[in-house]
């Protein structure tokens, strides 16, 4: 393999070198650990679907793991026109947007030092018109890419952007400097995607699930989605990444088969991986449960393997993250109603039977007693908590939601029903 390597990158996590990713004259990537790493008991394989050893990994698991670092669909073609490179080809890409990635990896050109520290003076904070008009400039260039020396990638295919917080106030990190947090502006498509996300999970965080910290914001007219990033840890007045993986790239499924109908994870291998993966899987499970739920009550027809993650904590423990990219999708009728992910053989709420949950519960390795009880008790604090009124951050008018809240009053009544049915 060595005599018809192309290009390398060195694969950092935080501040050691992991591995090197190659690229061969044929255009397929290969991933080796280095030594360091392997022979190193304290530190954890790079993905579930990377096993510490000392044999290179093909081009397939390459382009699932780390291609799953990247953005897909339009916003990839988007900034592989900005670069002038292949959207199909990962490795060119990695290299120019490889610098701050979701988790703690990082990839350099071979020989080029990780920056120990944020490289420069701090940039400076972005007012209301310039913020909207970065965020009118996004669909062009994403991630702003190739421009200002910014490195930075998030898979999806939702624009978005990640930044850093000074003083509240939203500013492009520097080289070297890990973002904090992360804006999604609202596609003119779909006009109150933020609002509509922002609700979503401050319900689920009221309901005392574990949902990612969101703030409804606008500029110059502009709604958008500012989002606290899970996979950043702040300590002694500096940032570190925390190591994640979503669960397409920890099953080495590439992004474009993501849907469980183009062969990508089904529920069953979602709740397989969590009992393979976490540090307290009982624990998981039933995390993963109340987010299959819950994503039913709310409609989120595209919770997909790509939008559940693992992060590895900093006392080492491997979690199920943070539910992000929560979003009530039947609001718009031009998207599919069917689940990314059939909750047993439902394919939407209106399918859910005494059938389906049984089979549900199969996927899961849990009985069916206990999947009435819970959801009964996770349908129930929904309804309380809507009945009630739910504050979103940031969202001073409650009319912004539009009938939202009553429409997912009502599916959680509905499955309910189903569920006692």
């Amino acid at each position: 393999m060595t005599t018809d390597i192309l290009d390398r990158l060195a694969v950092w996590s935080n501040q050691r070198i992991a591995g090197e990713l190659a690229i061969d004259r044929g255009g397929a990537m290969h991933f080796t650990y280095a030594v360091d790493w392997l022979t190193d008991p304290t530190v954890a394989s790079l993905s579930n679907a990377l096993p510490k050893q000392p044999e290179p990994f093909d081009d397939a698991i390459c382009k699932a793991v780390f291609g799953g670092l990247l953005p897909e669909e339009g916003q990839r073609t988007a900034i592989a026109r900005a670069l002038g490179v292949s959207p199909d080809n990962p490795f060119r890409l990695l290299a120019a947007l490889g610098g701050d990635v979701a988790g703690a990896l990082a990839f350099l050109p071979a020989g080029e030092m990780l920056p120990d520290g944020p490289v420069g003076e701090p940039a400076p904070p972005l007012d209301n018109a310039r913020l909207a008009t970065l965020m009118d400039h996004l669909p062009r260039v994403p991630m702003l890419a190739g421009e200002g020396g910014a490195r930075l990638s998030l898979a999806g295919a939702q624009g978005k952007l990640p930044v850093v917080l000074i003083d509240n106030a939203i500013a492009v990190p520097r080289i070297g400097e890990p973002s904090t947090h992360l804006i999604k502006p609202e596609p003119d498509r779909f006009p109150g995607l933020a609002a509509n996300e922002a609700f979503c999970l401050a319900l689920a965080r009221m309901v005392g699930l574990d949902a990612v910290i969101a703030e409804w914001r606008e500029a110059a007219g502009r709604p958008y989605l500012l989002v606290t990033r899970y996979d950043r840890l702040d300590q002694e007045d500096h940032t570190i990444r925390l190591h994640q993986e979503d669960f397409a790239q920890a099953l080495a499924v590439p992004s474009n088969r993501k849907y469980a109908s183009e062969g990508g994870p089904t529920f069953r291998d979602c709740f397989a991986l969590v009992r393979q993966a976490t540090t307290r899987p009982a624990r998981e499970v039933l995390k993963l449960v109340d987010a299959a739920i819950f994503n039913l009550i709310i409609g989120n027809a595209d919770a997909h393997a790509k939008n559940f993650s693992l992060v590895r904590q900093d006392n080492g423990e491997v979690a199920l993250a943070p539910l992000y990219d929560l979003v009530a999708t039947h609001k718009w009728p031009e998207l599919s109603t069917k689940l990314a992910m059939r909750f047993g053989r439902a394919a939407t709420l209106e399918d859910v039977n005494a059938e389906s949950l049984r089979r549900f519960v199969d996927d899961a390795g849990l009985t069916l007693p206990f999947m009435r009880r819970r959801v009964a008790a996770l349908g129930t604090r929904v309804e309380a908590a809507v009945s009630g009124g739910v504050a979103v951050p940031g969202l001073i008018e409650a009319a912004g939601l539009g009938d939202l809240p009553a429409v997912v009053l009502d599916r959680a009544r509905r499955l309910l029903l189903r569920a006692r049915s």
